[in-house]
């Protein structure tokens, strides 16, 4: 799944591969080589790039909109277009934690995103480092240091929503590992999702009270056999505090971070390398962190796997809130307010009607939330401007799979072949999708823009939409196949010729 349709990706040699998994380099290489070989009109798709172009205000000037940005400290530029795409995706703004004393430290501290170029892992200068958050890029931050022979210190701050949940990459059966399973229609039945069909056999999971006793079984297997992975309580040699690792909800609820074990050895390097904490971090002083409960790491590195800030700070707070993405709740409109509340307690009851299971959370750690939810109707396209779409701004499986059928339903959508509802129709449809999201992903629901159990039920959506079908397989493995990249290989060729078949018609009339 990791690769498009059109170029497949050669798969490393088996040594180098875990239960059919291979490193992220090679999904770097890939990219690389698939934008120099992607030529359209002459013009590969790296030619087309602009680099170290820094976009500085985006707005609309005379039903034109108007890029201003600058390369360096060049003067300021400006690109005009009639339809503008936003796929800058949500991870471009480090998340860094404000803490006390910062300019006391004197060590490194970086985010996760500089990682990987700086010199932690290898210098002698850094040999005790601590890793800050609960994450999978915390978590694998903290393998690699382990591994490189560090002294690592974890901290998870328990006023937050704790460890992630770190799934087993092995599979089962026909499933060569985890995600070929996740990638399954089966599989997606089993989270209650507008994204998935109204069949007898999503009612009865989500409806009938012995389908719902056997989804809890389900989900506690999957559960279960995480927790015997990682043994938090009874693994030989682990250090004390290994314990703290235990996720603080089920992953079926993904309100805690979501990964996937990819090393054969995760989990015994971190128990026997690893100190773990759970407490908030009070202070810095010199090369060393101050915790809330009094303890002192001394460390020369902090490394911070905080993830990122969603930010939208190129578009003014008129514009945030006339193209759906968030603004401070304090900025809204009376009216504005009070229409939204009235469309998301009504959709809410209707979640709650439909799924009883997300009628009753567990506890968990609720965000302050300071802003309004992204309200985009297919997490793409404003109510109030149809000459701008949002391609990525929100957290799912897989974003291969995603940005290919995000593409192809923007590319009708720009060119008025998608069959929209009305504009109360979308609206009610952003109302609902906001409260069953916040419904069934918690705290990480709470923006209206986390999917990440429905990969192939929103892709199918797109493509429904489009009228396409090429890429499903009979019932039988449609239900049960993983869905794969290949699947899609002949989308593009069925939805030209669908318009050009259209056109024909037309011309015949």
């Amino acid at each position: 799944m990791a690769e498009f349709s059109d170029v497949p990706l050669n798969p490393p040699p088996p040594e180098e591969t875990y239960f059919d998994l291979f490193p992220a380099k090679c999904v770097t290489t890939y990219l690389e080589k698939y934008v120099d070989s992607r030529i359209y009109g002459g013009r590969s798709l790296r030619d087309r790039m602009i680099f170290n172009y820094r976009v500085q205000k985006v707005e609309k000037i005379d039903g034109k909109w108007a890029v201003h940005g600058s390369h360096g400290q060049e003067q300021t530029s400006i690109f005009y277009a009639s339809n503008l795409m936003m796929a800058n995706g949500l991870t471009s703004t480090p998340k860094m934690p404000d803490l006390a004393n910062q300019s006391k430290y004197g060590g490194l501290l970086i985010h996760q995103e500089a990682f990987g170029q700086s010199s932690v892992l290898t210098s002698p200068e850094f040999e005790r480092i601590a890793v800050l958050g609960g994450s999978k890029s915390a978590a694998d931050m903290v393998y690699a240091s382990a591994k490189a022979g560090k002294s690592v210190s974890w901290i998870i701050r328990k006023s937050g929503s704790g460890p992630g949940a770190f799934i087993s990459a092995k599979g089962m059966g026909r499933y060569k590992n985890s995600p070929e399973f996740s990638f399954t229609r089966v599989m997606s039945s089993f989270s209650p999702s507008y994204f998935n069909p109204t069949t007898w056999w999503t009612r009865f999971l989500h409806g009938n009270v012995l389908g719902r006793w056997l989804l809890n079984v389900i989900w506690s297997t999957a559960d279960g056999q995480a927790y015997e992975e990682a043994n938090y309580h009874g693994r030989d040699g682990a250090r004390k505090g290994f314990e703290k690792l235990e996720t603080d909800t089920s992953c079926f609820w993904c309100n805690d971070s979501l990964g996937l074990i990819q090393q054969p050895d995760f989990w015994e390097t971190i128990a026997k390398n690893v100190q773990i904490y759970r407490n908030d971090v009070q202070s810095l002083e010199e090369n060393s962190i101050c915790l809330d409960d009094g303890t002192v790491i001394p460390c020369e590195a902090l490394l911070c796997g905080t993830g990122w800030t969603q930010s939208h700070n190129i578009f003014d707070g008129g514009q945030l809130s006339e193209l759906g993405l968030p603004y401070s709740i304090d900025n809204q409109s009376t009216e504005e307010a009070a229409t939204w509340t009235r469309l998301s307690n009504k959709a809410d009851r209707k979640v709650v009607d439909n799924f009883p299971r997300l009628a009753d959370p567990p506890p968990y750690y609720k965000k302050p939330l300071t802003t309004t939810p992204y309200r985009l109707y297919n997490f793409i396209a404003p109510l109030n401007d149809d000459s701008v779409v949002f391609l990525g701004y929100f957290h799912i499986s897989n974003n291969f799979r995603a940005a290919e059928c995000q593409a192809l339903w923007v590319t009708a959508y720009l060119d008025k072949r998608v069959a929209l509802p009305s504009y109360k129709e979308m609206q009610e449809d952003i109302a609902l999708t906001n409260a069953w999201c916040k419904r069934r992903y918690l705290a990480n629901g709470e923006k209206g823009n986390y999917l990440h159990y429905e990969l192939i039920g929103y892709t199918d959506r797109l493509l429904n939409d489009l009228g396409l079908s090429s890429h499903r397989k009979g019932w039988w493995e449609d239900f049960f196949a993983p869905c794969a990249a290949s699947d899609l290989r002949n989308i593009r060729e069925e939805y030209m010729e669908k318009w050009r078949n259209k056109s024909e018609d037309k011309k015949t009339v």
